[in-house]
């Protein structure tokens, strides 16, 4: 099984779903953090599930419509490893821009 690791950057992202649920007034908006998080869970025996991406990344589809998410990722063969690299709503047009 592959080790997930959750960069620092995605409690940021995490923080702006919650926000913006909360502000459509969607009871318990910490639970879809949870389901996220459960969903990130399939990486661990699955790495190479999400759908290609630009630059050796993938993208996770967790969920969908007012429930969709995309969790963008890269897994590291040599040491078996899945690191998250960011979490928007689909309803997002991008990741929030980071530097690497």
């Amino acid at each position: 099984m592959a080790r997930l690791e959750i960069a620092p950057e995605v409690v940021e992202d995490f923080e702006r779903i919650v926000d913006h649920l909360a502000s459509c007034q969607v009871e318990h908006p910490e639970r879809r953090i949870d389901e996220i998080i459960a969903a990130l869970d399939v990486l661990q025996s699955n790495p190479l599930i999400g759908r290609p991406a630009a630059n050796r990344k993938r993208e996770l589809v967790i969920g969908r419509r007012a429930h969709g998410y995309l969790a963008l990722y890269r897994h590291v063969a040599e040491i078996d490893t899945v690191i998250v690299l960011a979490v928007r709503s689909q309803r997002e047009a991008g990741y929030v821009e980071r530097g690497e």
